[in-house]
């Protein structure tokens, strides 16, 4: 059974093609890295666009770090005009990822996080940790849907590696993951004990800020998913 709790991006055709007209007007401006683009208001108007489209486009662009918009300054382009128009073709490119490609990200993500959370972690983080634990032991022995506990007990260990740039990508495949995660591909035949004692090894690890045994904890916990990728991939 399939779950969505997120809405696939619709808009992904039309994004694409106005990041292509923002990307024709700076090459047809000739502008270099630290010159500033037009107004939204004049883009919108020059393009035919409408401005929403326009800011959305240009936050995009922000996020890949080739646009910075800076207070009462504007929009300006962050890096030289071949690196701009190399980045937006990869960026327009880009397909939406297959459940086996996010399960592949998440379990080479999580193998990192998991020893920097076993280091890093702070006793604030830890009663995170735990308490997502909890919530998650509840759903799952009372028979709810508990994927939800289950991605914010991983968000909770992310947030502990102290690493926000390994917690924004986590961030960012977390909704895609909840979007097409098959639980009977994934859970067919799990026990319930077995389960949560997967995440109490994890927890306790973690605890006793062992990062060679949450590594572990997390590699025996990520099997069925393991295998599942490879056999896709054959």
């Amino acid at each position: 059974m399939k779950i969505s709790l997120v809405d696939i991006d619709q808009n992904k055709l039309v994004q694409n093609e106005v990041i292509c007209k923002i990307r024709d007007l700076i090459n047809a401006r000739n502008l270099e890295s630290g010159d500033k683009l037009p107004s939204e208001r004049l883009m919108s108007e020059k393009l035919g666009i409408k401005r929403n489209h326009i800011r959305e486009a240009i936050r995009r662009l922000e996020f890949f770090g080739i646009l910075k918009s800076r207070a009462k300054s504007g929009t300006i382009l962050a890096i030289g005009l071949i690196g701009f128009n190399g980045i937006i073709n990869e960026i327009v490119d880009i397909d939406t990822p297959s459940f086996v490609e996010l399960v592949e990200t998440r379990i080479s993500l999580e193998l990192k996080i998991v020893c920097l959370a076993a280091e890093r972690r702070s006793e604030k983080n830890l009663k995170k940790i735990k308490k997502a634990l909890d919530d998650y032991k509840a759903k799952l022995i009372n028979g709810e849907d508990y994927l939800e506990e289950d991605l914010l007990f991983h968000l909770a260990i992310a947030k502990a590696s102290k690493n926000s740039t390994l917690l924004t990508v986590m961030l960012l495949i977390t909704p895609p993951i909840l979007a097409s995660y098959d639980r009977d591909m994934v859970c067919e035949g799990d026990q319930v004990i077995t389960e949560i004692k997967k995440h109490e090894d994890i927890y306790f690890a973690i605890e006793s800020q062992n990062p060679k045994a949450a590594k572990k904890m997390m590699q025996a916990h990520f099997i069925k998913l393991s295998t599942i990728s490879k056999i896709e991939n054959i």
